[in-house]
């Protein structure tokens, strides 16, 4: 039986091959166990060995052409229409197939902005373009990463189900590392215990495990992306944690702050309380703001410039990005105008997408304030997946 997802992706994708007038989107790959093309995940998730190539097309037409030993595997999977397995060589039926739909656009997987629309390798391109010399259809390739940015961004219903459990589990993890921060206790440690509740739940990390989940104390920590540490927690610290799981192939990824009360004390001091105020605030503002249509750029602009504006120094990196299969999924992201994104701040905002709103400061002396939600875009705003932290959580010694 297929899966119910593939195929609403597939179906999906017809729609926007129609939505951007290109009449075929063709995803070539070889070992793609090896060398994967991100873009295989969302129509046919087996993996091929030889040269193949799977093709989507704006009548709704789909066909597979695989090496022969490999016919039956994704005749089975029931994705595609055509399954059509060859021996010596993908040319003659790849070519006798795109003469027969005669296409005037055939978007294939590159791109200079979406590591995710780039999965074809220079190799493959230019094998690809070898198959086609002289047919004149070498000439009417187009990239992939508006179709794949928007396939990739907007989640079916199916999708939004599975990432809403994701996250729920998510958050059942953060309210039981709560009961296990004790003064005296390691990053490491405290890292340690998320990891374990994730085994014995049979989920798997969001990202890699050298910092997922990433747990930070004190002032003075590493950078973002970094591991946990020997560290210990302390009276005083700020103590907050970057973390997310993988549930039934997709990911969540959120973050959570607090702070461990020093002796004397009932609340958090007035700077603590501030930071986490600042940010919760600007993510409410941020999720008030974001809609369909509005550039990512603009929301990023909001919680950059209410950050500033209370004097606290500008966040190292974009205030959010897309969510699904991919822990950074699609094209589009609430990204500042800085040249390492691209185009990607540009790109209109559209429902169904799923984005983290993640800004951070310093607090100093105490360590970093910062939360991480997850939203997902609907037809005129957006809502909370993920239940947002409204209080700073307090640690008691």
């Amino acid at each position: 039986m297929p899966d119910s997802i593939l195929l609403e992706k597939i179906n999906q994708a017809v729609g926007i091959l129609n939505e951007k007038d290109i009449d075929m989107w063709l995803t070539f790959v070889r070992e793609s166990s090896t060398i994967p093309d991100p873009a295989m995940s969302m129509i046919v998730d087996l993996n091929a060995t030889w040269q193949s190539a799977f093709i989507v097309s704006r009548d709704g037409d789909t066909a597979a052409f695989i090496g022969s030993l490999e016919e039956d595997k994704f005749a089975a999977s029931g994705l595609f229409k055509t399954v059509t397995g060859y021996l010596e060589s993908v040319k003659a039926p790849l070519i006798d197939y795109i003469k027969k739909k005669n296409p005037k656009k055939i978007a294939v997987n590159y791109s200079t902005n979406s590591n995710l629309a780039d999965g074809l390798t220079h190799g493959m391109y230019l094998i690809l373009l070898n198959h086609l010399s002289g047919t004149g259809y070498e000439n009417r390739l187009v990239s992939s990463e508006e179709i794949v940015s928007a396939l990739k961004g907007r989640k079916s219903k199916s999708e939004l189900e599975i990432m809403q459990k994701a996250v729920n589990e998510t958050l059942k993890i953060y309210d039981e590392v709560t009961d296990f921060i004790k003064v005296g206790r390691t990053e490491i440690e405290i890292a340690d215990f998320m990891k374990s509740k994730v085994k014995e739940r049979g989920f798997s990390l969001a990202w890699d495990e050298d910092h997922c989940p990433a747990v930070f104390t004190g002032p003075d920590t590493q950078s973002a992306h970094t591991g946990p540490t020997d560290r210990k927690v302390e009276k005083g610290h700020i103590l907050t944690m970057d973390f997310g799981i993988i549930y039934n192939g997709y990911c969540s990824d959120l973050q959570r702050m607090w702070y461990i009360l020093r002796d004397g004390e009932n609340e958090a001091p007035p700077e603590v309380k501030k930071g986490f105020t600042i940010i919760k605030d600007s993510i409410r503002k941020v999720a008030s703001a974001l809609k369909p249509g509005v550039a990512g750029c603009d929301m990023d602009d909001i919680a950059r410039n209410y950050i500033t504006g209370e004097g606290y120094p500008e966040y190292p990196h974009g205030l959010g990005h897309q969510v699904g299969k991919n822990v950074h999924d699609g094209g589009g992201g609430l990204f500042p105008r800085w040249e390492k994104y691209g185009n990607s701040p540009f790109l209109p905002v559209e429902e169904s997408q799923v984005y983290t709103i993640e800004p951070r400061l310093p607090v100093e002396g105490f360590g970093t304030a910062t939360m991480e939600e997850e939203v997902v875009v609907t037809k005129d705003g957006c809502r909370f997946i993920s239940k947002p932290q409204d209080e700073l959580i307090l640690i008691r010694s």
